[in-house]
């Protein structure tokens, strides 16, 4: 029987890693994904976990070891936060693009300027289009599934990319929750050995990261949209197979009392839950509001998010992130998904929880007000900061 346990969720996510049984763990400390990597030294310290554990000057050097020891056949691990991603962004262009299947966690933090150490996702909209897949956790369950997903997902010979996992900085890093543990037996029946494709060995030499001229940069480019395009399919398939196994069951785009809804909240992350009960008090007072938490950020779910949003009317999205300038990127992302419709819902956008800002529930229902209110005068596509102190 399934053991559940209240744990800190960083050290769930850290179990995780143990159980996928990693070869290699190279990080830099960062607060709040800190506590992950403690956890992992601790273990291989402990004889707990057979891996090398390789502490580094920066996090440029741990994706850059990860690169080296993914490319030698070895299961790699890391993570990060914040000002920790934006340094290592130039190596994750290189990840993508060498195939190399890694995955890391980002406990998401708000970038600098100003020094926050506060939860939002502008660390990982930084690198939105890095050619990683990118998944987003609501909550500590899916933060600890996911990582057997990712590496799964990752590993298949159909796919061979890396994966990050986003969860929320201190809203879910640093959060005791109920976790509920696989077993071993299970892990290995769900995770085979890593098996690559391609390695570098003395025996055999190969080119990695070659040089690419202008002749043909572009149709690698191409190689490396197919090959994130046509992961979709086993993206569903590794849900299904582990819903299969545990009950727990992901999808790219999960609804949330759509099927009659007129407006419809749009989030990602932790902001999930918290919508939730909003959605269930609306409910209560006869409105009809439902909601879609996008599980899936990179590849983008267009067909996914149109079967579970395009019936409604209005669609309230709320960014955890601030694109400059530009508004919100989800919702940037939502008007591209719909564009081509002949009748799409009006899209209004909030930022909010920038740096770890409150968001109730009781916030939620302002921002559906003014969204309907604003719609309602013919303000179709709106854009707010919401809850900037005067």
């Amino acid at each position: 029987m399934a053991k559940r346990v209240g744990m800190e969720v960083s050290i769930a996510a850290a179990e995780a890693v143990k159980q996928a049984n990693v070869d290699v763990i190279s990080a830099y400390p960062i607060t709040p994904q800190t506590h992950i990597v403690e956890h992992l030294s601790e273990l291989v310290a402990n004889g707990e976990l057979e891996a090398e554990f390789i502490p580094v000057e920066s996090e440029h050097s741990a994706l850059s070891v990860c690169v080296g020891s993914e490319a030698v056949g070895a299961r790699s691990f890391t993570c990060t936060s914040s000002q920790g991603l934006a340094l290592m962004s130039e190596i994750t262009y290189i990840v993508s693009s060498m195939r190399l299947p890694m995955v890391m966690i980002v406990a998401n933090r708000a970038l600098s300027g100003p020094i926050s150490i506060w939860n939002d996702h502008s660390d990982v909209m930084l690198i939105r289009d890095c050619g990683w897949i990118q998944l987003f956790a609501e909550n500590g369950q899916d933060a600890y599934d996911n990582v057997f997903c990712a590496y799964r997902l990752a590993e298949d010979h159909k796919v061979l990319l890396p994966v990050i996992i986003n969860m929320d900085g201190f809203i879910l890093s640093h959060m005791i929750e109920p976790i509920e543990f696989l077993e071993q037996e299970k892990v290995q029946q769900f995770l085979p050995r890593y098996r690559p494709l391609h390695r570098l060995h003395p025996d055999s030499p190969v080119t990695m990261g070659g040089i690419a001229l202008p002749g043909i940069y572009l149709e690698t480019k191409k190689a490396q949209e197919v090959a994130i395009l046509s992961s979709m399919p086993t993206i569903l398939e590794t849900w299904k197979a582990f819903g299969d196994m545990t009950g727990r069951y992901y999808s790219p785009v999960e609804a949330y009392k759509n099927k009659d809804a007129e407006t419809m909240l749009v989030t990602m992350g932790s902001f999930g839950e918290t919508a939730s009960v909003a959605v269930d008090m609306m409910r209560e007072e006869g409105r009809s509001v439902g909601l879609a938490k996008i599980r899936l950020w990179r590849p983008f779910p267009f067909d996914a998010f149109k079967s579970a949003a395009l019936q409604a009317k209005r669609l309230v999205v709320i960014d955890r992130a601030l694109s400059i300038g530009a508004g919100g990127p989800v919702a940037a992302e939502v008007k591209a998904s719909l564009y081509g419709e002949a009748e799409r819902p009006s899209v209004y956008n909030f930022v909010a929880g920038i740096s770890g800002r409150d968001v109730t529930p009781s916030d939620f229902i302002r921002m559906v007000d003014k969204a309907e209110s604003e719609i309602k005068e013919g303000n179709r596509e709106g854009y707010e900061l919401y809850g900037v102190r005067g």
